[in-house]
């Protein structure tokens, strides 16, 4: 609807259109505030564009549900106020444009989460105050333009600042210092006064009051949770399940029902008392150094999160056994697929058919552990960082649906950022999943949601090779990383796993399965000239996704959001091509 000369308001009533993927309003004679029933439109992924108009008042704050939107131009109105820290919801957002209103105030805190963000236009408004830095950490940053607005203060010197043709800063007459040619002045700091007024002495005392406060807090929450910590506290988790049910439901433990050996227990097949659901019950061996915490993490990282890429867990029991001693297990619903390991190396003497994951199910399992580690990384109250990525810890349930399971090791950002040191200790002694450990875990380095970005990576790259990051091929200077990334893009059918595409080759044989044998030469022949650029095109793009989250630098690495957002893009450009070239083929 851009480029026409529509006025008045924007109707509200536009924000009934749930399934809007995109809308345009630019460079009409539209006026009046902005309805927050539009900008919350959910459904809105590819671009949100008011720009050229006249509209006013500021950006209502429901801007923050935005968060699978792509771009987002309110640029040349006349809009005001601040710019809302809800912003920083818009996770996916690699364009942002608000340039040319009359928005004052301070760059919110907030924008630092746009970790996908390529081009931001802030200029000519009324921002004030000093250019934030976390600007020079977004590395997906391109372009940023905070000209003529009322910015002060030393301008930094790394990221995008250090480029001097990405960024524009002028009309800025306070700014100071930066890379030589922004030809800024040098800064020049005050010495500090030596005498203390009353106004600090007062601030100085409320701040230690305040400290002594939430130290007193911060005890007792624990102790508190210490005492909780033995009962399950989610209210839809079903309690009342004894140890007797237990031994009855698996048949006192039985190797017949055993399913699954971990780094701190058993898992074994069994049955709920009353309705029979088949369940799966982890028994924590505590003999072994760490189970009782990996029980207690466990029940932590689950009691509030609730996603359909995430094991679901039923129940948990911390009781004694009929001898007296101690004994603690977690109930999960059972998948009847098993895990993902067992599925991608799947040995010829399993008395099941030896049939391999297609190509589709594998970009949909990929998706659906991406959108997994996505909701803990971005949408939990709490970021929670797995630590234990890798595919034996994949689930798959009878519709081939993948379940993200195993939070022994996982632990919160929010306990990691306030102590480094325990946080080092956990990462050095991370075992039992080599090759998906990131290097910086090695080096004493701390905890973060861009280490379960690194083992997905690996993970991705082992789902589309067949391989597995410790194949005794890779060694010396060779890894899976470095295995693919020579590879690719000439070469990358040289290094996949081909049983993925015997799916397809079936599916063309019954299409075609009328025709005589010469015809079915052909058509079949025709078939994969056809199908061939599609599905290279499509590896290609799936093994770059794996090669950015696997990369050494944690920086470099992509964010979970972006990368949900390109498998999507991904398996639906793929779908339409193999749909398009089957159609043209019948």
């Amino acid at each position: 609807m851009e480029e026409n000369d529509f006025e008045g308001g924007i109707p509200e009533s536009l924000g009934n259109c749930k399934s809007l993927l995109h809308i345009n309003l630019s460079s009409n004679n539209l006026n009046g505030s902005i309805p927050q029933q539009v900008i919350g439109l959910s459904s809105l992924s590819t671009s949100l564009v008011m720009s050229h108009n006249s509209l006013t008042g500021s950006i209502p704050l429901e801007v923050g549900n935005l968060d699978n939107l792509m771009e987002l131009d309110l640029s040349e109105n006349k809009l005001s106020g601040a710019i809302p820290s809800s912003l920083g919801g818009c996770i996916s957002l690699e364009r942002l444009h608000l340039e040319g209103n009359k928005f004052g105030g301070t760059i919110p805190e907030s924008l630092k989460n746009l970790r996908g963000i390529e081009e931001l236009d802030l200029s000519h408004n009324n921002l004030s105050g000093e250019i934030p830095g976390f600007l020079g950490k977004l590395l997906s940053l391109k372009r940023l333009n905070l000209s003529y607005n009322d910015f002060e203060g030393e301008v930094a010197a790394e990221g995008i600042f250090s480029n001097a043709s990405a960024i524009s800063i002028n009309g800025n007459d306070k700014l100071c210092g930066g890379i030589p040619e922004l030809l800024l002045p040098a800064c020049f700091k005050k010495k500090q006064e030596k005498s203390l007024d009353l106004k600090v002495i007062i601030s100085a005392t409320i701040a230690v009051v305040f400290s002594i406060v939430a130290v007193a807090l911060f005890y007792t929450a624990r102790n508190s949770r210490k005492k909780s910590s033995n009962s399950p506290p989610s209210k839809e988790w079903q309690v009342g399940i004894s140890f007797s049910e237990l031994m009855k439901s698996t048949d006192c433990f039985s190797a017949e029902n055993l399913i699954g050996l971990g780094s701190f227990g058993s898992v074994y097949k069994g049955a709920l008392p009353g309705d029979g659901k088949s369940v799966a019950i982890k028994v924590l061996n505590l003999q072994q150094q760490g189970a009782s915490k990996s029980f207690i993490a466990e029940c932590e990282a689950l009691r509030n999160i609730r996603h359909r890429n995430l094991l679901r867990i039923i129940t948990a029991c911390s009781t004694i056994d009929h001898q007296g001693n101690d004994f603690k297990c977690l109930v999960f619903e059972f998948m009847s697929n098993g895990n993902l390991d067992e599925m991608l190396h799947r040995k010829a003497d399993k008395q099941v058919p030896n049939k391999r994951l297609s190509l589709i199910q594998r970009l949909n399992i990929a998706t659906d552990i991406a959108s997994a580690l996505d909701y803990l990384h971005h949408h939990c109250e709490t970021p929670i960082v797995h630590c234990d990525l890798k595919p034996s810890n994949v689930l798959l349930d009878k519709d081939m649906t993948a379940h993200v399971s195993d939070f022994g090791l996982a632990r919160f950002i929010l306990e990691a950022s306030k102590n480094p040191f325990k946080t080092e200790a956990m990462s050095v002694a991370l075992k039992g999943s080599i090759g998906y450990i990131p290097p910086e875990y090695g080096l004493g380095g701390h905890v973060s949601v861009l280490g379960d970005v690194y083992s997905f990576g690996i993970l991705l790259l082992e789902m589309f090779t067949g391989k597995r990051p410790t194949d005794d091929m890779f060694k010396d200077d060779l890894s899976i990383h470095k295995f693919v990334a020579i590879a690719l893009p000439e070469n990358a059918m040289d290094v996949i796993d081909i049983a993925m595409l015997d799916e397809v080759e079936n599916v063309d044989n019954e299409t075609n399965e009328e025709a005589d044998v010469e015809e079915k030469a052909i058509i079949k022949d025709n078939d994969a000239q056809a199908n061939a650029s599609g599905i290279a095109e499509c590896l290609v793009s799936a093994m770059r996704i794996g090669l950015s989250c696997s990369s050494t630098s944690p920086g470099e690495r992509m964010a979970m959001n972006l990368v949900v957002n390109k498998l999507h893009d991904i398996r639906d450009s793929f779908l339409t091509s193999n749909n398009r070239n089957r159609k043209t083929m019948n």
